[in-house]
């Protein structure tokens, strides 16, 4: 026979409403929203300037790509700078959701990224560049979901949903570079 005992569910919907009509122009930001907005805006603005530099790192690789199996590798850069631009379309949303304002200043994305802009002089420099960078995503995307927690779950699963491809990456230019 179980002794555990449940807490019980109150909802205060005439309050809810209340609040719901006084505060409009905070959108989807409710009254018990549990993170610090302005952290979170500034979270998800580097890591837009994360994704941008990523971006243009891998386009930069699709392009200069040369070697035996650079057709192959090339094509992985590609597919790669089109999905780190997907994550950036989903952070700029989501800034925007949250009230804030996109950064895509090209003189702020350096500063701001978590990865650096590496070149690389060759294909397996291109590769082992990518696959530090995608590293570095993932150790700041794992440190901002632990932050997030319950304060902010929408943002956290779009953390969760973009560390999932930041893995995915790693573990292609992790393969590369085996071959």
């Amino acid at each position: 026979m179980s002794t555990t005992t449940h807490a019980s569910y109150e909802f205060n919907l005439k309050r809810v409403r209340e609040e719901a009509r006084r505060n409009l122009e905070q959108g989807p930001v409710t009254e018990n929203y549990g993170a610090d907005r302005k952290t979170v805006l500034k979270l998800l603005n580097d890591s837009l300037a994360t994704e941008l530099v990523c971006v243009l790192r891998y386009k930069r690789h699709y392009f200069m790509a040369k070697g035996i199996e650079s057709e192959a590798v090339a094509q992985e850069f590609l597919e790669h700078a089109n999905e780190e631009q997907q994550h950036a379309d989903m952070l700029a949303a989501r800034i925007v959701q949250l009230g804030g304002e996109p950064d895509f200043s090209p003189a702020h994305l350096v500063e701001r990224s978590h990865s650096e802009y590496k070149e690389g002089k060759n294909l397996e420099d291109m590769i082992r560049e990518n696959l530090i960078a995608e590293r570095i995503a993932i150790e700041s995307y794992r440190s901002i979901i632990q932050y997030l927690g319950e304060g902010d779950t929408t943002t956290r699963r779009i953390f969760e949903e973009i560390l999932a491809v930041e893995e995915e990456h790693a573990d292609d230019m992790s393969d590369l570079l085996d071959k």
